[in-house]
């Protein structure tokens, strides 16, 4: 008789067949109107459909509608068009670089020069074996028969990433006579990633899949000329350093060449920065408000101050403004879809006073700037009078500042909106990238528990609520913006990694964002650390990790 086991499911007790597998527990749901389930918690554990259940346990369904699930969906997506690329052009080698327009961007490198015929062929070639439904298997090896496997295959670089993996074995996946390493889990077979789409951006390509915010459906391509062009920026950076990816880092590191690489990179941003300020001292005649924004842990603050120090030595003397200021009364907020008081929205600030009194300062009149009272809820007048010369303009900071709405009474000319981002292009490897998300969340974990007092957990329970605010008033306004600065430093994780790891160490297994912090251990485990004695006390890292000039 065979032996059963008890499975806690969707707030009810199953009783199954010991050795029951997560896929046949969930009976595959490929062809139905449900978000499509790609994998499971198993006691809090991440675990694949292809896991066997054998002790009674809680099993929690991943589908596309949750981060995980994306994730998922997308890294198995890229194992297809990996494949699909490597049948169609055996010598080719592929890039995974970086998330844009709504999808993963790509390039093909050592084939025929790519053009939308090239990728119709590859997108042909990857419905095909979509349709085969074909396999996805996880093996494990150990490092010595990895490094094999990636010689054979050509994936130099992920040899010498396998330097720095302090594991005996790894786990590679197998799809047709495709052979790869991608950091994280993986759907069983291919016949489940049947929602994509490929579209072909000079000079690469655009993988598009479902979001977890619209699970049913391939996200719409979105157009971002001047984002794209910071990235292609950071990765001839990159290129020009020599650092592609953590093992060039490591290696970087290891030479002792660390402590040079910071300052490099500190100059190179400083040199942005003196030249953003050298554009708006050529217009100082026209522009009275430099506008600031960006998603969290962008270094804004940072970036505003020395701003200010450029412009001062173009012979400006800026006067920041506190977008916080112009907060309605606390009554008068707008509520959100929840009920709850919504402080990111635009309509929360006082916009007509806000107008009113910037057009006020640009005519030369003398204002009185109100201070929000975050106890009360109120704004009060402390006699903080401004009235602005000729040679003093506005900086403001804050999450509306592309929103034309925040300053619609004041002319184009007067105004000059700088986007900021932590836009990385450092990655794991070739196939792997580097979230830009991740990097800011590992920033503001830090910042929040060094300095705010807020345990790790308080800030990832509040992340993906701040991420929905950033697609909601930031990122739709950012190829407004006049230029965009990328905040994101190629050495940063290896200071942060001994910021962070002891913190992420502290979350037990039990805890609802285990399988969060275990995916970012899991990543951050491939960087040698950094000692940030080397950081300057000006450079936006010390917005997070504390020491900076201007705190």
């Amino acid at each position: 008789m065979a032996e059963m086991i008890q499975v806690s499911l969707k707030d009810k007790c199953i009783e199954v067949e010991k050795g029951t597998t997560l896929l046949e527990l969930f009976s595959c749901n490929m062809d139905t109107e449900e978000p499509l389930v790609v994998a499971a918690k198993v006691n809090n554990r991440m675990r694949e459909l292809t896991y066997p259940l054998m002790e009674d346990c809680r099993v929690e369904p991943v589908d596309l509608s949750m981060k995980d699930g994306e994730r998922i969906y997308s890294r198995s997506l890229v194992l297809v068009f990996l494949r699909a690329c490597r049948e169609l052009f055996p010598d080719c080698t592929v890039t995974v670089e970086h998330s844009f327009g709504g999808g993963i961007y790509c390039e093909v490198h050592g084939c025929v020069a790519l053009s939308p015929l090239v990728v119709e062929r590859i997108e042909e070639r990857m419905r095909a074996i979509i349709n085969m439904d074909e396999p996805i298997e996880k093996k494990e090896v150990s490092i010595e028969e990895a490094n094999r496997i990636f010689r054979q295959m050509g994936l130099d670089d992920k040899v010498e990433l396998m330097k720095y993996r302090r594991e005996e074995t790894i786990s590679l996946y197998k799809c047709g006579n495709v052979i790869d390493y991608l950091y994280g889990y993986m759907v069983p077979s291919t016949g489940y990633l049947k929602k994509f789409g490929l579209k072909f951006y000079l000079p690469g390509v655009i993988l598009q899949y479902p979001k977890h915010d619209d699970p049913t459906k391939v996200q719409p391509f979105q157009d971002n000329p001047k984002l794209f062009t910071v990235f292609r920026l950071a990765e001839k950076w990159s290129e020009t350093l020599g650092i592609r990816n953590v093992a060039d880092l490591n290696k970087c590191i290891e030479e002792g060449r660390g402590p040079d690489l910071i300052r490099i990179s500190e100059a190179y941003q400083e040199k942005q920065i003196g030249a953003i300020a050298d554009r708006i001292a050529q217009h100082a005649d026209a522009v009275r408000i430099i506008l600031i924004a960006g998603p969290s842990s962008s270094g804004k603050t940072t970036f505003a101050q020395r701003l200010r120090v450029q412009l001062m030595v173009n012979g400006l003397h800026p006067v920041p403004i506190s977008m916080d200021n112009y907060y309605l009364d606390r009554d008068q907020i707008p509520l959100d879809e929840n009920g709850e008081q919504d402080l990111e929205s635009i309509k929360a600030l006082d916009l007509k006073l806000f107008n009113e009194h910037m057009t006020q300062l640009i005519q030369g009149q003398e204002v009185e700037i109100p201070q929000y009272n975050f106890l009360t809820g109120k704004r009060e007048y402390r006699g903080n009078m401004i009235k602005l010369s000729e040679d003093q303009p506005v900086i403001v900071e804050g999450i509306h500042g592309l929103n034309e709405k925040l300053t619609e009474m004041i002319p184009a000319e007067n105004k000059y909106k700088i986007y900021i981002s932590a836009l990385t292009q450092l990655n794991v490897d070739d196939h792997n990238r580097i979230p830009t998300t991740d990097v800011r969340l590992i920033r503001r974990m830090v910042r929040d528990y060094h300095f705010r007092g807020a345990p790790i957990e308080e800030t990832l329970a509040m992340w993906p609520f701040v991420r929905r605010g950033e697609e909601k008033n930031i990122f739709p306004f950012q190829e407004s913006a006049d230029i965009m600065f990328n905040s994101a430093l190629l050495y940063e994780l290896a200071v942060l990694k001994p910021y962070i790891l002891p913190l992420l160490e502290e979350i037990s297994e039990d805890h609802e964002f285990f399988p969060e912090v275990n995916r970012l251990k899991n990543f951050l485990k491939y960087f040698l650390t950094l000692e940030s004695k080397y950081v300057p006390n000006n450079s936006i890292l010390r917005e997070f990790i504390g020491g900076s000039t201007f705190e």
